[in-house]
Order: structure tokens, then C-alpha cells, then sequence
């Protein structure tokens, strides 16, 4: 494990006075070399004299330590440290030679030297010697993989792979033995079930993505148009995976592999520690030199000390697609730059966009992060391949919530993640003693009554059961102790809308995901204009340049020679490709998301996933497709021999949850959420002109130019998904068999539009009798004014009749009982 680390080279002795000579030199000199953030952290020197006696110390004397005094981490790295002859500890991580006190190129080692430690080219060597199933198991993982992002955009460009998950940015295969993967027995059986249903899905190898068009290719995209999918791919939609930096824009500074997330790094992307070598006036550091993790890692900044991985950390990745870390935050992404700041600019981009402030999720507003939700199979993998979020994620609400009529532990296995359209049953799942093997190194807790299981059967290992109670253990510090709804429904804590939606309607809870009413909000980005421009200055004489990209899927394959593997970015790298990539959007919304049915066949809210409108500029300047839209192959998704509009709407878990839940009438008096679509609009895919014109709608100047060009095929507004007939007109989360807009039967069993017709049609004088008690009402002062008084009376109305009903049933077989019986006494 440590063979790399034996040879660095060992501490000559010296005397200690000569060598503190030296380190307050050469730290002086760094001082005068760069600016220096004046700031009260705790330094390594100050607690590990021994180790100002390491020539590391020379330079970064002022460091702050990776992590708290006293933990067991950074007791195990000194000592370490101290075996490699270098009683500072940084050579267990960065490598280099602790013996050297000027010349940096010779202290950092040439080739040998880990700028980023957690690199995913270099971290087998480094975060491995501790953590050696994290790193086995990163390349199986989606956030290296993106292998539903891959298989997403080819899809929207006319379903290159069909419905196979085939490619990842580097090849990769799963393991031969199937208890390789990490995890109970019961989650693998229940992995092994969804890979028998889904191998589409759960496939067993990717394929490296394909390479983009080159310049000696372009003349191809004319008959080929479609192959600028891997141009968007490998510019845009692929920066954010583990083996490399990206791009170095505010908001989306972080380091590689491990250090993504376990390092912190600031959205302004600026050092703010203790170390003078650091540059302070220059983007692209860490916040500080420690490391974040579990509840035991204590990261302190200016004084201000945190706990876990910060939610900051998980958005500086997940702000496109789903965008479920600025959503989970309460941001809502503008095209505006409003309100002014103080200098009179507008706002600054973040992750290059603007945001509103919107509603935080609850779990946010309690403070806790997404690794109290997310398991470390979540977000690490389990070893194979899951090509997509609803493939590696493996927790659900009522894991920790239930139901109100079950605890979590009396709900079976699988239990909201059936991939199936009934709902799971079988024995209760109980809960475990025991955590995951290859977990034991993170953050240990009183199991209580037991650990809490997730759907697929393994343990929450900061979630336990105390009597009818569950204790979630945040990555902060706090202990949240919550009821679940049985308990609450029990002690009337529910309201009455609460018991109506979840017991009243039992098949609410049957067919829905709790967060298709508990999300309060979605971000939709309808309309995903796209353009590739591939316009070269030498074949096209009015260009003034060549339109080129940075491809990252390219960077990435770059560390894989040796002499940039221990690179710690890639911004040296001369990894550009034909083709600029330029996005726009029709419109956003995030009121009332529309529902759908998702991979496991539940009901859940839809939000635009790839809508792609194709422009595509040749290398000559001239249009290939304008505002083209794909489509996939005869016969899918719902369609005829024509194939289906290749625009998705995704199933999402929008990480928007409210306690109370989105009304009644937001869902079934809503054409929108039933996925018929915003009403307004006028047609797509007509040239829409606005000059002066005659009433017929001739236009009077030939030199009008149209104001909105036409869009091919569109014939309906990108937020329908489905006509009233049931005849579905996009695809609808095409990762997964199940998933589908919502068919005629269920539109017209959902919907109640039109219910305040059913009674005013009569009120107040269509009927004699309710014209008379509407008189009445009206001189009593009885009308309904508010909402309440309204609900009541209703309510009343219903009870009555019902009673009314049975009233006159009950008594019309009282008198037929009783004329039978007059009969019959008669005829005696």
C-alpha cells in the first residue's frame, strides 16, 4: 500500500536551530512574494513542534493543519509522516522531498508530486492507503461515469443508442463477482432484480464516448448532422465529472476525484487560510487546507467552525439538468441581472447564471446537508454500474417518515421504489445493529433501538430508531429527533387536508411519490435552444475567427499520460475542438409542475430535461439545421411510424419540500400539472412576423423580418407532454420502461375541472328549490364570504345529502317492508 511512499527520500539530520533559521527565512521571503490573508487559524507547528523540522515547513510554516487537533485522522498522519521522514506529514499525500528548504522543484518532487491528492489519477496512491474501497469503486460511479447525461443528449439528437446506456467518458466494466458490490446481501438481491428488469439500464461495460468531429471532418456533419451531440457532450454537458477540475468560473471551483468534495472550496474560488506560499489574490484555491466530511470533521474559517461537506460543495456541480442543489438552496435560476447591487451592476453570475430567491427545501431549513439524506452508496457508488440518479440513489420519504399507517421498519423492502405499477408488500423490513463494512471509518453513533434501513436494504447509518421516534444524527452536529406520520396521526398532529390526502384517498399513497404534493416549486427551463457552430475562419471569409471548444472528456483522458497525470487541472491542457456551443430557452417557469409517472411507476412531478431545438452553422458559415428537432425511432415512446418529438420531459424529485403540501386544486383543476400544457401560447411551428399588416394578416413591408422563426414539428407548446385523447407527443424519461405521461384513463380520473360549474349552473335561480334557499341565505346573512364559510358549506351540503340518500333508500325499503307486510296479513 505504501510502496510509493517508501522511497521518498528521508530527513537528513541537522541541527534544529540551523533548520528553524532556514524556515524563518525562506518564510519571510514567501511573505514578500505574495499578499497574505491575516486570519487566526491554528497552525500545525503550533501543536506538532517536531514538525518546523520538515523542509515542507520552509515555505508553509503558516499552514493549517488537513484537519482538527486531536482527531484520528491527522494522529495517523503525523505518524506516517514521521515513518517517511517527514515529521510534517504532507509527504503521506503530496509526496515530494521533505529534505529540501529552497529550491520548490526539487521539494515537490518533479513527477511525483500531488498537487491534489484526491485526484482520481493519483489517489489510489494517497486518500487509497485509508480509504481503499472509495477509491476502488470511483470509476463505477455515475458522478465519473455521466453515463445518463451521455445517453440523455443522445437521445434529444435522435436516439443514437437507443435505450442502452453505452457510453461513460472512459471505458469501465463491472466486477465478474456480483458480491463485489458493497452493501447488504438483500441490496444486492434487490440490485440483481432491477438489472433482470432494466439491462438496458444495468448494463455490464461502457464503451468510452465516442470522439466529436475533428477538423478534418467537418465536411461530414452535412450527412451527419447528429454527431454534434458529442461536440455539446464533451463542451457542456460533461465538465463536472471526478477526473477533471473544470472550469474555473464563480461557483464552480473545485478540485478532482476525491478533493471535489472534500476539499472546500469558496464560489469566489480564493485561499483564505494561514499559508503565505498560498496565493490570496488569484482564483482556482481551496478555501483552506482541511478536509470536510462527516459530523468529527471540524473545518474552521475566521473563526466560524462547520461540520460535513457544505451544500455549497454538492452545487458547484448540480446547477444544470435537474438542478436539485441550487433548488434545495431556494435559488431560481433568471435570465435577469436584477436587483441593482450597490455599484449600480446587476448581480454576478453564478455557475455563469442568475437566481431569485425562493423557498428553501425544509430539510435545508433544518440544517441538514445532502450526505444526511444520501447515503455514501449515493454518492460513491457500490462498485457497478448505475447508469442514472434513480439507478444509484436508494433512499425514499418514507424510509424515515412512513406512512400513517406504518413505522418505516413495519414498511417492507422496496417499499416506494417498486419499478413496478403496484405497490410493494411483503415482511416488515425491521432495522439492523450493524453498519457497512467500508463504512466504519466515517462517524459513529448510538444505534439506539437500530439503524434504520433504506428501500433497497441497507442501513442509514446516521438514522436509528428510538421507540416510536426516529434520531437523525445530521453531518453538522445537531440531533434532529422527528415523529414519524404514524405517531403523528396518533397524537392529531396531522391536518384535516393531511388526512384527506393520505388515508382519505389511500391511492394517493399507493401510486404517488410523497413529493409530487410536498414539492413546492421546480425549476423548468422550457425550450433548450442549442446551437453548434462550427464556422473556421479559412473557410468562411466573413468570420472573423474560428469557433472552437474546450473538450473535457478529452482533458480527462489527457491524465491518463504519465506525464500529466499528477497535473492538478487542466486549463494547460490543448484539448480544443471545432464547434462553439451556445444555449438559450424559450421561457422558465416553477410554479405547478406537471406529473408523470416515473421509472418505479409512481406519479411524480415532470420537469424539462434535454428539450433540445438543433442549430447546427457548418464550417463555411452556412446553416446545416435551424431550430431542428430530432426524433427518436417508429413506434417509441407512444409514437406511430413517424417516431416520437426527441424532446424529454424528466421525472424529478425537485428537493423543494415544504410541510405543507401543494392544494388539491393545483393538481386536479390544472391542465398544466395533468401534462396538457401551459394555454396561451400560439404555434411553434409557424413563423410568427410583427410588422404593420392588414386584418387578414397580410404583411405590407417586404422587408419585415419574422420576430420568431419557425421551430419544425412543434405544433403544440413544450410543456404539453400529452393530448386530452391520451396520445402522448414527447418522451418522458425514456432512462426507464415505466416511466410515461399519464395516460387518457388516469387524465380523466384525475381531473376536476370544471367542479364549480357542476353546482352554480344552478345557483341561484335554475332550480326552485335552491332559488329559495339562496333568498333565504341571502336576507339571513348566511351566504358564504370567505373560503372557510365556503369549504363548510359544502361540507354540509354533502353530509346531508348522503344522509339524505340513504334516508330515502332506508325508507323506501321500510315502506316496501311494510307493504309486503299489509299484503300479506290482507290476503290472510
Amino acid at each position: 500500500m505504501f510502496d510509493r511512499m517508501s522511497e521518498t527520500p528521508i530527513l537528513a539530520t541537522r541541527c534544529a536551530w540551523t533548520r528553524r533559521f532556514e524556515i524563518a527565512s525562506i518564510t519571510f521571503l514567501c511573505c514578500v512574494a505574495t499578499t497574505a490573508v491575516a486570519v487566526s487559524q491554528e497552525r500545525l507547528v503550533d501543536h506538532f513542534p517536531q514538525a518546523a523540522d520538515s523542509g515542507c515547513m520552509a515555505c508553509h510554516g503558516e499552514i493549517e493543519p488537513i484537519r482538527e487537533i486531536g482527531s484520528e485522522m491527522l494522529n495517523q498522519i503525523m505518524a506516517r509522516g514521521t515513518e517517511l521522514g517527514d515529521p510534517a506529514g504532507c509527504v503521506v499525500c503530496h509526496n515530494g522531498d521533505p529534505k529540501e528548504t529552497k529550491e520548490k522543484t526539487i521539494a515537490h518532487g518533479g513527477d511525483d508530486f500531488f498537487p491534489d491528492p484526491g485526484s482520481p489519477w493519483v489517489n489510489e496512491e494517497t486518500c487509497g492507503q485509508c480509504h481503499q474501497e472509495q477509491v476502488e469503486i470511483q470509476w463505477q460511479s455515475l458522478m465519473m461515469t455521466e453515463a445518463g447525461k451521455i445517453q440523455g443528449t443522445c437521445w434529444s439528437f435522435g436516439a443514437l443508442t437507443g435505450y442502452e446506456h453505452k457510453y461513460g467518458n472512459y471505458a469501465v466494466e463491472n466486477p465478474t463477482d456480483p458480491k463485489a458490490r458493497l452493501g447488504t446481501d438483500a441490496y444486492r438481491a434487490y440490485m440483481e432484480r432491477l438489472r433482470k428488469l432494466e439491462p438496458n439500464v444495468f448494463v455490464d461495460r461502457h464503451e468510452p464516448l465516442p470522439d466529436a468531429v475533428g477538423f478534418d471532418q467537418l465536411d461530414q456533419l452535412s450527412d451527419n448532422p447528429e454527431r454534434a451531440a458529442f461536440t455539446y457532450i464533451r463542451q457542456e454537458c460533461n465538465r463536472c465529472h471526478h477526473a477533471v477540475k473544470g472550469r474555473s468560473r464563480r461557483g464552480d471551483f473545485r478540485g478532482m476525484g476525491c478533493s471535489s468534495c472534500h476539499i472546500p472550496y469558496s464560489n469566489e474560488g480564493f485561499y483564505e487560510g494561514n499559508d503565505r506560499s498560498i496565493p490570496t489574490d488569484e482564483p482556482t484555491h481551496p478555501l483552506t487546507h482541511q478536509i470536510q466530511g462527516t459530523r468529527e470533521a471540524t473545518v474552521t474559517v475566521h473563526g466560524t467552525s462547520y461540520h460535513g461537506l457544505a451544500v455549497e460543495t454538492c452545487t458547484t456541480c448540480h446547477n444544470r439538468g435537474k438542478r436539485v442543489g441550487v433548488s434545495f438552496q431556494g435559488l431560481m435560476e433568471t435570465p435577469y441581472t436584477s436587483p441593482f447591487t450597490e455599484t449600480g451592476a446587476g448581480t454576478p453570475d453564478l455557475h455563469s447564471k442568475h437566481y431569485i430567491a425562493m423557498e428553501q427545501d425544509i430539510h435545508y431549513q433544518k440544517g441538514m446537508k445532502c450526505q444526511d439524506c444520501h447515503t455514501s452508496i449515493d454518492v460513491h457508488g457500490d462498485g457497478f454500474l448505475n447508469p442514472t440518479t434513480l439507478a444509484a440513489v436508494q433512499i425514499e420519504c418514507s424510509d424515515c417518515h412512513g406512512t400513517p399507517d406504518k413505522y418505516p421498519w413495519e414498511l417492507p423492502l422496496g417499499y416506494m421504489d417498486e419499478f413496478d405499477m403496484s405497490p410493494a408488500d411483503g415482511q416488515p423490513r425491521g432495522v439492523t445493529d450493524q453498519q457497512l463494512p467500508h463504512t466504519w471509518a466515517g462517524s459513529q453513533h448510538d444505534k439506539k433501538d437500530g439503524y434504520l434501513l433504506t428501500a433497497r436494504g441497507n442501513p442509514y447509518e446516521n438514522t436509528v430508531r428510538d421507540g416510536d421516534e426516529v434520531i437523525v444524527y445530521t453531518a453538522e452536529g445537531k440531533d434532529l429527533r422527528l415523529k414519524p406520520l404514524k405517531r403523528l396521526v396518533e397524537e392529531n398532529q396531522i391536518s384535516a387536508r393531511g388526512l384527506v390526502a393520505m388515508q382519505g384517498v389511500a391511492k394517493h399513497l399507493d401510486r404517488m411519490e410523497c413529493y409530487t404534493c410536498h414539492a413546492s416549486w421546480t425549476p423548468q427551463c422550457y425550450g433548450c435552444h442549442v446551437k453548434v457552430d462550427y464556422s473556421q475562419k479559412d473557410r468562411c471569409p466573413e468570420c472573423d475567427e474560428s469557433q472552437t471548444g474546450f473538450d473535457w472528456v478529452a482533458a480527462g483522458r489527457k491524465h491518463m499520460q504519465p506525464e500529466f497525470r499528477t497535473a492538478d487541472g487542466e486549463e494547460q491542457f490543448q484539448t480544443v475542438i471545432p464547434g462553439k456551443v451556445t444555449e438559450s430557452r424559450s421561457y422558465l417557469r416553477w410554479e405547478e409542475p406537471m406529473m408523470g409517472i416515473n421509472g418505479e411507476g409512481r406519479v411524480t412531478p415532470l420537469a424539462p430535461g434535454c428539450q433540445p431545438s438543433v442549430t447546427i452553422i457548418g464550417a463555411d458559415g452556412k446553416t446545416i439545421l435551424q431550430n431542428h428537432i430530432f426524433k427518436t425511432p417508429a413506434g417509441t415512446e407512444g409514437s406511430g411510424e413517424g417516431g416520437q418529438l426527441a424532446i424529454d420531459m424528466s421525472p424529478t424529485q425537485p428537493h423543494t419540500m415544504t410541510k405543507n403540501a401543494r392544494s388539491c386544486e393545483s393538481c386536479h383543476a390544472s391542465d398544466k400539472a395533468l401534462g396538457l400544457g401551459i394555454p396561451g401560447t400560439r404555434p411553434w411551428n409557424e413563423t410568427h412576423v410583427a410588422d404593420l399588416e392588414t386584418s387578414d394578416g397580410t404583411v405590407l413591408s417586404e422587408r419585415a423580418k419574422p420576430q420568431q422563426p419557425a421551430i419544425e414539428n412543434l405544433d403544440h407548446d413544450w410543456s404539453q407532454i400529452v393530448d386530452r385523447d391520451g396520445n402522448q407527443l414527447a418522451t418522458v424519461g425514456h432512462h426507464w420502461k415505466l416511466s410515461r405521461a399519464l395516460n387518457k384513463q388516469e387524465i380523466e380520473h384525475i381531473q376536476r375541472e370544471g367542479t364549480c360549474i357542476a353546482c352554480h349552473q344552478e345557483i341561484p335561480a335554475n332550480s326552485a328549490a335552491i332559488n329559495l334557499l339562496h333568498h333565504i341565505a341571502k336576507y339571513t346573512g348566511q351566504l358564504p364570504k370567505t373560503n372557510e364559510q365556503h369549504a363548510g358549506l359544502i361540507h354540509k351540503i354533502v353530509l346531508m345529502s348522503a344522509w339524505g340518500q340513504v334516508a330515502g333508500v332506508g325508507g323506501g325499503l321500510l315502506v316496501g317492508l311494510a307493504g309486503v307486510i299489509w299484503w300479506r296479513r290482507r290476503r290472510r
